[in-house]
């Protein structure tokens, strides 16, 4: 496992919220629902995603464009910036009226659909999910406020093709191809010159610290010593110490311990799972050893965090 697809664990699709809308201009919609990510991927016709003032320039889309959004900030899609929002979607997905007059069942076109006019000439498919945990903080954290890119795939087209399709394990599907177009466009994105991409996917290019990578993700659990990681990739320790820190910008035991506590935030929300065994995933002995290491870096204890 690379670091990208350690991020990703967090943010994996479980059941996300995805919805076809169709709309006939002028139309604008207002986006207060809060969502940590959304991917927005128009079908057909024009989309504008026009964040607040101050936040930085409209983009337009077209179909093959993928937008991806990082909440919480609020901002509009539309077929125009200058058409005025008449809708606004809210925390729990629900859609009112400026005013606030419920329009979930009034625009409601069926499977998955919504809209006033189900033969309108724009749709746009907004997949949202809805994140918890440090694993997938640290991936937001990577990314800006907007961002949008062709990604021309037919990943999208087959999107669009199930997402209005009722079978069983319906879901599942949906889910899975949900989370394809977000490694496809991440990795687009990242890959880009202008991208700002974060040190640790820069790095994977690196024969040596990029297999140091690989290793430390493929066994966050595993009691590693910078000795051992060395031996693993062929080279003195005082050479991959050097090189890791300076194409990652921490040393290696110290990403190992943020990788480790960060997963262990995440687990740490299911209710059912132990301290005990959340120290066994990461790689701490015991969860004595898992509580000083997580508030000596969170500031809090396990309880505390999964309390709050």
């Amino acid at each position: 496992m690379d670091a990208l697809a350690g991020l990703l664990t967090g943010p994996r699709a479980r059941g996300a919220f995805l919805l076809r809308s169709v709309f006939t201009p002028p139309w604008s919609i207002r986006i207060e629902d809060r969502a940590p990510l959304t991917l927005l991927i128009p079908i057909a016709g024009t989309t504008w995603v026009v964040p607040d003032p101050g936040q930085g320039a409209p983009v337009r889309l077209r179909p093959g464009d993928v937008a991806v959004t990082r909440g919480p900030a609020p901002y509009t899609v539309a077929d125009s910036p200058e058409t005025p929002p008449t809708v606004v979607i809210h925390p729990d997905q629900t859609s009112t009226t400026l005013d606030g007059e419920p329009l979930c069942d009034e625009l409601d076109q069926g499977v998955r659909t919504w809209g006033a006019n189900p033969d309108g000439p724009t749709v746009l498919i907004c997949g949202t999910y809805q994140l918890r945990g440090e694993v997938s903080r640290s991936l937001l954290d990577t990314l800006p406020p907007l961002l949008s890119l062709p990604l021309d795939s037919p990943l999208t087209t087959l999107l669009g093709e199930e997402i209005g399709l009722d079978r069983p394990g319906q879901d599942a599907v949906l889910d899975r191809l949900l989370d394809l177009i977000l490694i496809t466009t991440l990795r687009a994105w990242f890959d880009r010159p202008d991208s700002d991409a974060p040190a640790w996917y820069c790095a994977h290019t690196d024969p040596v610290v990029g297999q140091a990578l690989r290793l430390l993700h493929s066994d966050l659990a595993r009691p590693w010593t910078v000795a051992d990681l060395a031996s693993a990739v062929g080279v003195s320790r005082a050479a991959l110490a050097r090189r890791f820190t300076d194409l990652v910008g921490e040393p290696p035991m110290a990403y190992l311990t943020t990788r480790r506590l960060a997963l262990a935030a995440d687990l740490l929300h299911d209710p059912t799972t132990t301290l005990a065994s959340v120290a066994h995933q990461v790689g701490y002995s015991t969860p004595f050893a898992l509580s000083t290491a997580f508030k000596r870096i969170h500031g809090v204890s396990p309880t505390e965090h999964r309390t709050a």
